[in-house]
């Protein structure tokens, strides 16, 4: 299905104040904005073989709309089951500037928003970090992408966290993809978009990818936590920082996947590369074995 094929299904096709403006950003769908007279929504556009990184379209459509309803979300205004194609309303907004995030006011406003939809209905489907980069791992290596060197031991790294971590935790809705250019500010609330990795998990995984790819600090880890909890204990700081690990290789594992089935001019090589050894360096953390002994 085209653009103008939804734009058709919407009862558009007549109108002569339809505009179109593509959305950059995004490096797996095909995002764009189309105005018809005063409303105003995202139309997106799957990208090719996306069954491929996990991503289940009418999983979705139906965490976007839980996630609405906790008030994080924006509202969906239609979901084509048959191409998957999700339109949602356009949220005015800024993106948050990556100093801003690092401020403790906005770290409070994060953890605020992530509590709503944590604590809101549930979501279908479950997510683990560590199937994912093997369910990743057995699509892409017969297809030939390009593993670092130690590979095998950055693998046996992550058995390791995911015997330390466990399965203790009750499973809550998560977002799992949570990128700076997710966040949108309306000057009142924060508002989190793309929720084709959502489902039911742990919601440290949540607090992992966000510190990760926010690159934040102890210090500010530790004003995350409070704010979320009220209080930073030793065992969710473990925690924190070993799915802050696992995240960049289950990003690392995301890109080799691209590189086999994306038709998108990106370089999926070096994004992969960046997040591998990002994943390298975290693991030569001196603290590694006192987070792993945290939660025995």
């Amino acid at each position: 299905m085209t653009l103008d094929d939804v734009i058709t299904r919407m009862g558009w096709q007549d109108r002569t104040d339809v505009v179109v403006a593509p959305l950059g950003g995004g490096i797996t769908n095909l995002n764009y904005r189309v105005q018809a007279g005063d409303r105003s929504v995202v139309v997106r556009l799957p990208g090719r073989d996306s069954e491929q990184l996990g991503i289940d379209r009418r999983c979705e459509w139906a965490c976007n709309v839980a996630a609405h309803t906790s008030g994080v979300a924006p509202e969906v205004i239609a979901f084509f089951e048959d191409t998957g194609i999700l339109v949602t309303r356009f949220v005015v907004g800024h993106e948050i500037a990556p100093d801003e995030m690092h401020r403790p006011p906005m770290l409070h406003r994060v953890a605020d928003t992530l509590r709503r939809y944590h604590e809101g209905p549930d979501f279908p489907g479950t997510f683990s970090p560590f199937q994912t980069v093997r369910d990743y791992l057995a699509f892409s290596a017969p297809r030939g992408a390009p593993f670092p060197e130690r590979f095998a031991w950055m693998v046996e790294q992550a058995n390791c966290i995911e015997s330390a971590i466990g399965s203790t935790a009750a499973p809550r809705p998560c977002h799992n993809d949570l990128l700076q250019a997710n966040f949108i500010d309306d000057g009142r609330r924060l508002w989190i978009i793309d929720w084709e990795y959502a489902a039911m998990g742990d919601v440290f995984f949540d607090f992992g990818n966000f510190a990760v790819h926010h690159q934040l600090t102890d210090d500010e880890e530790g004003v995350l936590l409070a704010a979320y909890f009220g209080h930073v204990t030793p065992g969710a700081v473990a925690r924190l920082k070993l799915m802050k690990i696992i995240s960049d290789l289950r990003e690392a594992m995301w890109a080799m996947v691209q590189v086999t089935i994306s038709a998108i001019d990106y370089d999926f090589v070096g994004y992969g590369r960046k997040h591998f050894d990002r994943y390298t360096m975290q693991l030569q953390d001196p603290r590694v074995p006192a987070w792993r002994a945290a939660l025995r």
